[in-house]
């Protein structure tokens, strides 16, 4: 078998929460499987499966379920990718992206004097993009799933009527969450108590008017939300309180089927979201680079290997943050970027003994070669062979901090993640120029990246995490793990795990990531090392062996959840 630190799993293991029972062994089941932020939304896949639902009715069951038992990136308020392959080996992309509101334009966060205005698109009404999650989940059900969108929905309306026991962590994350919830009133209503007591582990949490706006999805379709009560709620909240969503924003919004991404790597072909998901020309691009080298014999986490995929990353980064934003908007070189030979000559620069600073990295010329940290994503696997990976967020945990009043959900914050001024960071650090500026109707840029990855025409993997500019490197390093370094699925996800983003400079790394020699090798390239107090990503996946069996990794950075049968 091939080789890796196994005592980094054990590292981990020590400080993480236990979440499954053993870190380092996979649920196996033998003929389905959903791993989720949490075991209600779990459960409600399963359950739909077990009704004759196929994984894209699971996926939808999921998804709603997530937008009550996990309120800082389950969402209505927000979006995100869906990538399936269906049992007969077709695959598809879903975009339901946020749109920025059609009031939007490229200044709205800037001062008289140029200057960005701190919090004004991360923080209150004016920093929402229109929410695509509802349209996306209907969308993907009328093409695809096979149950009605009353039985799909009916466990998250169960769970938000009827509620739910908060676990400690989402208590937790509520009560860190009281001050800034308490500034708008639909969220001081939903998300604190009157008394200003914590919220404790154990507790029953109830979200009536939530309920009430599930049903009417579930009763109206696309119009229970987009129009009727809901908009009218939406738009009033944001016009009474300096947003600028309309009844037209809403009426307008329409998730997109994509042409997906697939590229080649030795004997695996991974499929991928295209723009405005940057994550997968990012894997793609990362792949290309790294297939020359033996990553097996360089081994796990070694300092040699730590090196190169830094200097990987370093270059794709630097491309992402010129070339890539909505296709809808600006041309962005899908092809030229995923060309091995452009690939190949961004590597010509690369020293194995030195790293290469990032202000003497530029974005290549591909032309000439011719989420919240708070995402949250899950995995599907049905008994007939299809497979879904979701990601989804609201951007930021709990996104704007504003919920609806009278419509018990939380609104995104995804306008951040346009470039609100070229050269600026976002919430992330992550750059951005010209292709991502705001515009009317426009999809910011994202890094989420869901991930199926299939080998001799099988399906072998469903990957995906949150992680905001973290995903990239976190689905490649879990993709690695499996395919290079021999790792089962649970170890692979529970794996320690590092990042550079080009911008700022630095090699980002979680606790009992490196030991002290790697550490000093690094440092000795020239590396400028950066522990995180934070984990990065919580990747939930799932790995087919070739017996049929599913084996399902659930994330032990959280409270993450596999079920199945």
């Amino acid at each position: 078998m091939k080789k890796f630190h196994a005592c980094l799993l054990l590292s981990l293991l020590l400080f993480s929460a236990p979440v499954q029972g053993q870190v380092g062994f996979p649920k196996i089941y033998a003929n389905a499987a959903v791993v989720s932020a949490t075991q209600e939304a779990s459960d409600a896949g399963i359950e739909i499966i077990r009704q004759g639902g196929n994984a894209v009715d699971a996926a939808v069951a999921v998804k709603f379920a997530l937008a009550v038992t996990f309120p800082a990136a389950g969402n209505l308020g927000g979006g995100g990718f869906l990538v399936l392959r269906s049992a007969d080996g077709s695959v598809h992309t879903l975009d339901f992206r946020e749109m920025a509101p059609l009031a939007a334009h490229r200044d709205m966060y800037l001062d008289e004097n140029g200057d960005v205005i701190d919090g004004l698109s991360t923080f209150g009404h004016l920093a929402s993009g229109v929410p695509g999650t509802v349209d996306g989940m209907i969308t993907a059900l009328d093409r695809f799933g096979t149950l009605p969108l009353e039985v799909v929905m009916e466990p998250a309306i169960r769970l938000a009527r009827d509620g739910f026991r908060l676990s400690w962590r989402e208590a937790a994350a509520l009560n860190r969450g009281r001050d800034r919830f308490a500034q708008f009133e639909g969220s001081r209503q939903y998300f604190t108590k009157a008394d200003g007591s914590d919220f404790t582990e154990g507790e029953l949490f109830v979200q009536a008017d939530l309920a009430r706006t599930l049903q009417r999805i579930a009763d109206e379709g696309r119009d229970g939300f987009y129009a009727g009560e809901t908009a009218d709620l939406m738009v009033r909240e944001m016009q009474e309180n300096g947003g600028i969503f309309t009844h037209e924003d809403l009426a307008n919004y329409r998730s997109v089927w994509r042409e997906p991404l697939q590229v080649q790597y030795r004997d695996y072909t991974v499929h991928l979201m295209g723009p405005p998901s940057s994550g997968g020309i990012a894997i793609g691009q990362m792949l290309q680079k790294l297939e020359p080298y033996n990553l097996e014999r360089m081994g796990y986490n070694s300092p040699e290997t730590v090196h190169l995929i830094t200097e990987v990353s370093r270059r794709v980064y630097a491309d992402r943050a010129e070339f890539l934003g909505d296709p809808d908007f600006y041309d962005v070189p899908r092809a030229e970027l995923l060309t091995p030979a452009y690939n190949r000559d961004r590597m010509r620069s690369f020293d194995p003994s030195r790293a290469t600073p990032s202000a003497e990295v530029s974005h290549g010329n591909p032309v000439a070669a011719s989420e919240s940290w708070n995402t949250t994503h899950f995995s599907v696997v049905d008994n007939d062979g299809n497979a879904v990976s979701l990601t989804t967020t609201l951007n930021s945990g709990y996104g704007s901090f504003v919920s609806i009043t009278g419509g018990g959900f939380l609104m995104n914050n995804e306008m951040d993640d346009f470039s609100i001024k070229p050269g600026v960071p976002n919430q992330f650090g992550l750059l951005g120029g010209e292709a991502n500026a705001v515009e009317p109707g426009k999809r910011m840029l994202s890094s989420m990246t869901p991930t199926i990855v299939t080998r001799d025409g099988r399906l072998e993997m469903v990957l995906g995490t949150p992680g905001g500019s973290t995903i990239m490197t976190t689905v490649l390093q879990v993709f690695l793990n499996i395919a290079e370094f021999g790792m089962n699925v649970q170890q692979a996800v529970a794996a320690p795990r590092f990042h550079h983003q080009w911008m700022p400079d630095r090699l980002y790394f979680e606790p009992y990531t490196f030991n002290k020699a790697t550490r000093d090798r690094l440092e000795w390239y020239g590396h400028e090392l950066s522990p995180r107090r934070f984990y990065t990503g919580q990747a939930n996946c799932i790995v087919v062996d070739e017996g049929g069996r599913i084996q399902t990794g659930a994330d032990p950075r959280g409270m993450n959840h596999a079920a199945g049968f």
